[in-house]
């Protein structure tokens, strides 16, 4: 992600915002894909294929959220980049590789219900736990593949006197690494979530059940286009500002003032508040994980009465044997 250094003294203010905003993102983000994945683990082997794409997709949030997050923090609100070159390198790719583990499941996810809701009987023999962890495996492949380069993309570099983490290469090879970030990163999967996505509603909306009562049907597709709808829109709204500052930068009228920081800062606050919204968009709208989050909070709230009666008990058993004595 690129950072723009200018006097902290301006921005003293704005430091404040920007780390309690980051706070937020953390700990909702890190709440928030915790509970996703206890429920699935939990869960064990009755998981089904969707469940272990949104575990993967949980993983990569969680992942992002931990060595990612308090890292870019620290870049707008402090003057000099203090973890060294090794850190600097690795926070970047982390960062690009979940972004792409992220899409790429969000993509496999579309198409998983997509089979699952327009060819039920058919997608069985293929919707199954070993292909959908063997489509995951190639999710992270791939990731891992378009991330690797930005190994060498970042460096620690001694800027005017204050130490940073910034851009290494020409600004062709930059250039022509965000276009292919842009493409293969967000332009395709959002093509390939608009058309599978579309195709998933007009069946909804054209394909009706005998067996069930009309009423019950036109619920049942308002429920899950709003759910489709809520996935597409989101996802496209939280990177899209992030590309397209780039993509201005390079190709339109991009000069460095207070106003595009302010604009850079905002799109990656956007971009990374999607770890904190997928969670929410993919857990708590479905009433299956509703009931295990419930179960969660219950099986902690049940540990914590035992050992208070426990304690109590203890406490008790000492005491009355104090009274005798």
């Amino acid at each position: 992600m690129n950072t723009s250094s200018l006097n902290s003294s301006y921005w003293r203010p704005e430091s404040v915002v920007i780390s309690l905003v980051f706070s937020v993102i953390f700990l909702v983000g890190t709440v928030g894909n915790s509970l996703v994945l206890a429920v699935l683990i939990r869960k064990g082997q009755d998981s089904k294929t969707t469940n272990l794409f949104i575990l993967s997709l949980a993983v990569a949030d969680l992942s992002f959220i931990i060595f990612c997050v308090p890292f870019q923090a620290t870049i707008y609100t402090m003057d000099e980049w203090v973890f060294g070159p090794v850190v600097c390198k690795v926070v970047h790719f982390i960062i690009f590789l979940t972004m792409y583990a992220s899409i790429f499941t969000l993509v496999a996810v579309s198409l998983d219900r997509y089979l699952a809701i327009c060819y039920p009987l058919h997608s069985r023999e293929t919707r199954t736990p070993k292909n959908a962890l063997t489509s995951i495996c190639l999710v992270w492949g791939l990731a891992l593949v378009f991330s690797g380069p930005y190994l060498s993309y970042y460096r620690q570099m001694d800027l005017g006197g204050a130490v940073v983490c910034i851009p290494a290469w020409e600004s062709k090879p930059r250039i022509a690494m965000d276009v292919c970030t842009f493409v293969f990163g967000y332009l395709i999967p959002v093509l390939m979530l608009s058309l599978t996505y579309a195709r998933t509603i007009r069946y909804l909306w054209t394909a009706v059940d005998p067996v069930k009562d009309m009423s019950e049907s036109r619920r049942a597709k308002r429920k899950v286009t709003k759910m489709i709808i809520i996935v597409a829109v989101l996802f496209c709204l939280c990177w899209l500002p992030h590309h397209l500052v780039i993509l201005v930068m390079w190709f339109g009228h991009f000069p460095l003032n207070h106003t595009t920081y302010v604009l850079r800062i905002l799109s990656h606050l956007v971009a990374y508040a999607n770890s904190c919204l997928n969670p929410i968009v993919y857990a708590l709208i479905s009433k299956h994980f509703r009931k295990g989050f419930r179960r969660v909070f219950g099986c902690t709230l049940r540990k914590r009465v035992v050992n208070k009666v426990h304690i109590i008990q203890v406490a008790s058993t000492v005491s009355s044997m104090e009274t005798s004595t």
